[in-house]
C-alpha cells in the first residue's frame, strides 16, 4: 500500500506540474520558452566531459617507490559544495599503474571537482594550494600510500589523453549529440519527457561514486599537510667517493645524488668551492657536502641521467 500511495503522489505532482506548464505556455509563452530552454541547457551541460585543470606529481615512498600523478579535473557533473561546513563532493577514477624507461614505476589517479570550485580557488593561491593538498591527503589515506611531503605541478601525466582520462572517470561519450527540441511546437508533457531522458541517460554514465569526506576532518587534514609541506626542502640521498689512480693516489672526487622528483639538469643549481659543493632544487632538495679532499673547481663536470633521475658530479683533486 505504501508503494501504491507513493506512485499516486508522484502522478498527482506530475499532473499539477503539467497543468502549470500548460497554463504558462498559454498565458506567457516567452517565460515558458525560457524555462524549457534553461532545462535543456542544463541537461546539455550535464553531458559535458571532465576537463583537465592541472596535474600534480609527487614521490611514492611506500609500499613501493615510484611517482604518483594526480590529474585535477573540473566536471560539471560534480555538485558544488553548498556550505563550507558541508562535506566536499569528489569523483575519483580508476587507479592506473605502469612503467616507462624515463620514469620507472608510476601511478595515475584522476580526481574531479566542481569546475566553479576550481575557478574560484584559482583566484587565491592559498586556496588552490589547499585543493592540491586535499587531493594529496586523499590519495595518501584512501590508497594506503606514504607520499613525499613535496609536490610539483607538471604539464601532464602518463596516459593523460582526453579519451584515457574520460575512460578512467567513467565518462562515456555518446555517439551523436541530442537533437534540440522545437520548444514552440511540443507539449509540456513531451518536453518534460525529453528533459527527463537527457538526465537519465547521463545518470547511466556516472560510474564513479561521489565521495563525501567529513568537513571537520578535511580542515584538520589540510592544516596538517600544509604545515608539513611548508618545511625546508628535503636532503636527498647521495654517495661521495674519492677515486684513485693506478698508483693508489687520490685523483678525483665523485658525488652521486638521487633526485627522483627532478626531470632535467636545468632544475638544479650547483655552487662549488674547493672545499664544498651546494646543490639546490627549488622547493624540493637542498644538499651541502664538504669534499674529503681539496678540489680544483675548474675541472668539475656534472651529468644528469634522466632515466635514473640521478646527478653525478666529478671534480679533480688538487
Amino acid at each position: 500500500m505504501c508503494s501504491t500511495g507513493s506512485t499516486e503522489d508522484v502522478l498527482q505532482q506530475m499532473s499539477k506540474l503539467w497543468s502549470m506548464l500548460d497554463d504558462l505556455s498559454e498565458n506567457d509563452p516567452a517565460a515558458y520558452r525560457t524555462l524549457i530552454e534553461k532545462q535543456i541547457k542544463e541537461g546539455a551541460e550535464f553531458r559535458a566531459p571532465p576537463e583537465l585543470d592541472s596535474c600534480l606529481c609527487t614521490e611514492i615512498l611506500k609500499p613501493k617507490k615510484g611517482l604518483l600523478y594526480i590529474n585535477i579535473c573540473g566536471w560539471k557533473r560534480v555538485p558544488a559544495p553548498q556550505d563550507p561546513s558541508r562535506p566536499l563532493p569528489v569523483y575519483t577514477g580508476k587507479l592506473e599503474t605502469g612503467t616507462n624507461e624515463d620514469q620507472g614505476w608510476y601511478t595515475v589517479l584522476d580526481v574531479a571537482l566542481n569546475p566553479v570550485l576550481l575557478q574560484e580557488s584559482r583566484e587565491n593561491k592559498a586556496e588552490i594550494n589547499q585543493v592540491y593538498m586535499l587531493a594529496l591527503s586523499f590519495a595518501q589515506k584512501q590508497l594506503g600510500m606514504t607520499l613525499s611531503q613535496q609536490y610539483r605541478v607538471v604539464n601532464s601525466s602518463p596516459n593523460s589523453s582526453p579519451d584515457e582520462l574520460h575512460c578512467r572517470l567513467g565518462f562515456q561519450k555518446l555517439s551523436s549529440a541530442p537533437k534540440q527540441p522545437n520548444t514552440a511546437g511540443q507539449t509540456p508533457a513531451a518536453l518534460l519527457q525529453h528533459i527527463s531522458s537527457l538526465r537519465s541517460e547521463n545518470q547511466e554514465d556516472s560510474a564513479p561514486q561521489i565521495i563525501f569526506r567529513p568537513a571537520e576532518k578535511i580542515k584538520k587534514d589540510l592544516i596538517h599537510v600544509i604545515s608539513a609541506a611548508s618545511v625546508e626542502p628535503q636532503k636527498p640521498e647521495y654517495r661521495l667517493e674519492v677515486k684513485t689512480d693506478a698508483a693508489g693516489v687520490p685523483d678525483s672526487v665523485e658525488l652521486t645524488v638521487e633526485l627522483p622528483m627532478v626531470c632535467s639538469m636545468s632544475e638544479c643549481q650547483l655552487s662549488m668551492s674547493k672545499d664544498d659543493v651546494l646543490l639546490e632544487v627549488e622547493d624540493l632538495y637542498y644538499l651541502l657536502v664538504d669534499f674529503p679532499k681539496t678540489v680544483n673547481e675548474d675541472t668539475a663536470s656534472a651529468i644528469f641521467n634522466k632515466k635514473k633521475r640521478r646527478l653525478t658530479l666529478k671534480v679533480n683533486v688538487l
